[in-house]
């Protein structure tokens, strides 16, 4: 419950806090947070739509590392 609450929290951190409106890179550090507070699933799905929805982006070649580490570590 913790971990949702912080998400949530740190989602609504966000996008009230003035974004860079590069979505790509607030998926990124989104997904980011995720694996700190330990959440690989939501991190993957959130690397994974970045690389589907964004697949030229620096955020793109940033997520398809973290995936191949992930992958690693299961």
């Amino acid at each position: 419950m913790k971990r949702v609450l912080a998400s949530v929290l740190w989602i609504a951190l966000l996008a009230g806090s003035g974004c860079t409106g590069n979505k790509a890179e607030e998926l990124f550090e989104t997904a980011q947070f995720e694996e700190k507070q330990n959440n690989q699933e939501h991190a993957r799905q959130l690397y994974e739509e970045i690389l589907r929805e964004y697949p030229k982006s620096d955020a793109a070649k940033a997520a398809d590392a973290r995936l191949r580490e992930l992958q690693r570590s299961k």
